[in-house]
């Protein structure tokens, strides 16, 4: 059954909205992946502070840890623009395409609902680490502002990506679940 799927990233046809949007998510991979090398990078000069020159790490530890974090969130849009997310498509596939279709409106529709909540929640936590100048507990004291941006920046991105990805079906440039019509 998954041959009938259509595993590809999200089409923008002539639309400037899903064009900047598709621009934005890309980018947004491009920024988490940096992040991820530039976590490897320091976990590499960890080891080798550590068990080469038999020194002690200050920063590294908590900077990989707040580098993947943010980078799980910042890449969240581009996975969804690459459609990677997972997926169980036997439902959709069963269902006539106007059922098809309604099922896809209300499981993007209570997506977007569920982000939106998060970025809510996410955006009220950074506010009140950067009001309250909070600072982590560690001998580095990185102020938890900066680390905790990537919780409204990137769940934003994935509500931008996941609205273009409903303006996309509703404008007919893509089809629902990314499934050909039967």
């Amino acid at each position: 059954m998954a041959g009938l799927s259509r595993a590809t990233v999200a089409p923008v046809g002539d639309n400037l909205f899903l064009k900047a949007v598709a621009a934005i998510s890309t980018v947004s991979g491009w920024v988490s992946a940096a992040m991820i090398v530039a976590a490897v990078a320091i976990t590499c000069q960890m080891i080798f502070v550590r068990f080469v020159l038999n020194d002690s790490t200050i920063w590294q530890t908590e900077a990989v840890i707040y580098l993947v974090i943010a980078a799980t969130l910042l890449g969240l849009a581009y996975v969804q623009r690459l459609r990677g997310h997972v997926n169980v498509d036997l439902v959709p596939l069963a269902l006539p395409s106007k059922l098809r279709m309604a099922l896809y409106l209300v499981v993007l529709v209570a997506g977007i609902g569920m982000v939106s909540v998060l970025f809510w929640y996410g955006y009220e936590f950074w506010h009140f680490a950067w009001e309250r100048g909070w600072r982590s507990d560690t001998v580095w004291g990185v102020k938890l502002w900066i680390p905790y941006l990537s919780l409204p920046v990137g769940l934003g991105l994935l509500w931008l990506q996941l609205v273009a990805d409903l303006v996309a079906v509703l404008l007919g440039i893509d089809q629902p679940f990314g499934l050909e019509e039967r």
